[in-house]
Parts: C-alpha cells; sequence; structure tokens
C-alpha cells in the first residue's frame, strides 16, 4: 500500500541513523510539531536538543513542517539545529523536493519522518523517498488526537 512507511517506529529516538547512513541516506526531512517537537510549543525538549547533536554532524537536516504560522515558524527557526520550513502543504511533495534540489540530494537519498501518514508518510512516498512514521514526541497528548492517530495507524496496518 502507499501508504504504508518503510519504518513505523515508537517516537524519533529509535531511529538507527547508522543504518540510514548504510543504506546511502545523505538527508533527513523531520516534520515539526509532535515529531521532534511538542506542538505548538515552540521549544525543543531538552532530550532532543541532545538526539539531534548525536546525527546532525553525518547528515543534511531539515525541519519541513505544514504549520503555515510564520511567527511560529520563526521562533523554532530561532533555536533549531537546521533549517526550518514552514508551510509545506504536505502531502503536497514541492517543497520537499525544492528543498532536496537546492542541497544537491536525489530523492533516493533522503527519508522523510513524520507522526501523520496522511500528510508526511504520503508526501514522501509521492516523492520517492524513503519514510519512517513515529509516534508523537509528546506521551501527553489529548484524548482526541490520540484515537485520530489510533486510527490512522489501523489504516496502514490493513493495508
Amino acid at each position: 500500500m502507499f501508504l504504508k512507511p518503510d519504518y513505523n517506529l515508537k517516537n524519533v529516538y529509535e531511529i538507527d541513523f547508522q543504518e540510514l547512513k548504510a543504506q546511502g541516506i545523505k538527508c533527513v526531512m523531520f516534520d515539526l510539531d509532535s515529531t521532534v517537537m511538542v506542538s505548538k510549543s515552540a521549544s525543543f525538549l531538552p532530550e532532543t536538543v541532545e538526539w539531534f547533536n548525536t546525527f546532525i554532524r553525518d547528515f543534511e537536516v531539515a525541519i519541513i513542517s505544514n504549520n503555515p504560522n510564520k511567527k511560529y515558524i520563526e521562533s523554532a527557526s530561532k533555536i533549531a539545529p537546521c533549517r526550518v520550513i514552514g508551510d509545506a502543504k504536505k502531502p503536497n511533495p514541492d517543497i520537499m523536493r525544492n528543498y532536496l534540489e537546492s542541497v544537491g540530494i536525489e530523492p533516493s537519498q533522503a527519508v522523510m519522518v513524520g507522526d501523520r501518514p496522511l500528510t508526511d508518510i504520503l508526501a514522501g512516498k509521492k516523492l520517492g523517498c524513503k519514510t519512517i512514521l513515529v509516534g508523537s514526541i509528546n506521551p501527553n497528548e489529548n484524548l482526541l488526537t490520540q484515537w485520530v492517530r489510533k486510527l490512522e495507524r489501523i489504516t496502514i496496518k490493513k493495508s
């Protein structure tokens, strides 16, 4: 099925960057809210900052978000260890494609990491890169969001 990610992990901290490097991956693109940052918080958890430092030297890294709020994206950009791009309109892969072209990396050498199958994973599949579906970085999400996540994951499990 088109929405089935290449990897399905509990959270971003489970990503095996050595394995990705061995597969020829040169670029890692992350979604922002709920993937590497608690949604709408405009701040990284301390463990996330430390985690970024373990791999960021080995890859071209960007955060690509659907969030259209320019002030929020600017706030995230000021504290992020990499480029942050907002208003991406995923699952349309055009912004991701433009970013990869700007850094001279082919889609086959990239991976898209996100928490939503219908935006992040679908955009990565349309682009032709590897995809990693992760659970939310926030263990205390509201019940409605948790329910929607479970529904999305049931859909991809049946594929």
